[in-house]
């Protein structure tokens, strides 16, 4: 699904909710997957007065999927009591991947083939496995087929200290095979093609949050907001765990590159957290909704995916942002609040940049000149992933849902929300809220 318009006001989005995200390690680091998603869908049916009977089809997304729940949409539904009869997707697309399962929901419901779909995004970050090397597995079958004492002890024998080397699986999976780089790495790689400096870096880190915090304190989270009862004592958690109050910019500073030790300038203080966390929407056949006297908090009115270069992954927002407007018809200028997700604020900088650009838009975009210029006063208002953390599977469908609340509260008609996605590609939606 490369781009989907649509123009009838068809797909409406009646109710959303969110856990609260989570620093990895800290407040939900004992909490499964499928028992964030499944927190989140039961709010989310029961704040619209939905019942789950009448759920056509359930679909989430999730990166990193658990060995003991290989399709998570699947158990989370039924963990919510969505009945037996009722279909369950999972979808990976990176980071997209909860705005992919938006984009396939939408898909479904404007061709007809579903009037009311349950769509999510969850992700345990503190939970992606450590893994023995591949080089483990021979002697660790011989072991497990020995029979006898002598057959074991031999097994034993032949293991070596190389095959205990614990293997990262966030780092793998942060890593592109076909490019080589850490994520990490193609942010530095913007870094010096847009000559985007350390401070400007920080100052975007700061900036976002500090419109965190103070999205926090004007409650602006509080009506789609859901607790989480995290570990064994069921403690309570209602609050992001990420945003900093008294972030400065002397702080950050003092952070050192953590890519590029000699000339880098990502730290860890202005790329995104990592975070645990969930989301969930529920999405209706527009006319149906105006029909049952929905309160609708607004249409998705198109989506669009685009590919490039993996070494230069961050920029996937300005090809998808590209292929949406024109998809739709529409301008940068039409648009009154934006989100870009923050994996780096370098990525995010360099995004702008190169949309402001009739040069890059021209030579990569083939457009006549720029996309336009965006008013950071409009990007990412209540702050971004450097400050409230980015569960990769989660991501999509949150900013989706702040966006949806903006401009409610904000009374703007249209917003875009994006994301880079790991491998070189990159995703956008074009909401409207009447």
């Amino acid at each position: 699904m490369v781009a989907w318009v649509s123009n009838n006001g068809n797909v409406a989005v009646v109710g959303g909710v969110r856990t609260p995200f989570a620093k990895a390690g800290t407040a939900l680091s004992g909490t499964h997957v499928t028992e964030l998603a499944r927190t989140a869908m039961q709010e989310v049916l029961y704040r619209t007065g939905w019942p789950s009977s009448r759920v056509d089809e359930v679909v989430m997304g999730n990166v990193v999927m658990p060995a003991d729940a290989t399709n998570p949409a699947r158990v989370a539904a039924l963990y919510a009591g969505i009945p037996e009869s009722v279909p369950a997707l999972t979808v990976q697309r990176n980071c997209a991947s909860g705005m992919e399962a938006i984009g396939q929901a939408a898909a479904r419901i404007q061709n007809k083939q579903v009037s009311a779909a349950l769509v999510a995004g969850a992700e345990s970050m503190s939970t992606v496995p450590l893994m023995l090397p591949v080089e483990t597995l021979a002697p660790m079958t011989r072991l497990m087929k020995a029979k006898t004492p002598w057959q074991k002890l031999g097994a034993i024998a032949g293991f070596r200290p190389k095959h205990f080397k614990m293997v990262s699986g966030l780092e793998q999976g942060l890593t592109d095979p076909t490019c080589g780089m850490i994520m990490g790495k193609t942010a530095e790689v913007l870094a010096h093609e847009f000559a985007i400096s350390r401070a400007e870096q920080d100052q975007f880190a700061l900036a976002s949050h500090q419109k965190a915090t103070a999205a926090i304190e004007g409650g602006h989270f509080e009506d789609h907001m859901v607790t989480v009862y995290a570990g064994d004592r069921c403690k309570p958690v209602s609050a992001d765990i990420g945003p900093r109050a008294n972030q400065t910019m002397e702080a950050l500073a003092k952070l050192r590159p953590i890519f590029d030790r000699r000339d880098g300038s990502v730290t860890t203080g202005n790329a995104c957290q990592i975070t645990d966390g969930a989301v969930a929407e529920l999405m209706v056949d527009g006319e149906l909704a105006r029909a049952e006297g929905m309160e609708v908090l607004g249409y998705v009115r198109g989506y669009a995916t685009a590919a490039l270069d993996p070494r230069r992954m961050g920029l996937g927002p300005v090809f998808a942002i590209d292929r949406l407007l024109s998809a739709t018809g529409m301008t940068l200028d039409q648009i009154g609040l934006i989100e870009i997700n923050e994996a780096f604020a370098v990525q995010v900088i360099a995004c702008l940049k190169a949309m402001a650009s009739d040069a890059f838009c021209q030579k990569h975009l083939g457009r006549s000149g720029a996309i336009g210029q965006v008013d950071t006063d409009r990007l990412n208002i209540d702050g971004g992933a450097i400050a409230l953390g980015h569960p990769v599977g989660a991501t999509g469908a949150r900013i989706v849902l702040s966006l949806l609340h903006a401009m409610r509260r904000e009374g703007v008609e249209y917003g875009i929300a994006s994301l880079c996605v790991g491998g070189g590609q990159g995703t956008a939606v074009l909401l409207q809220r009447r």
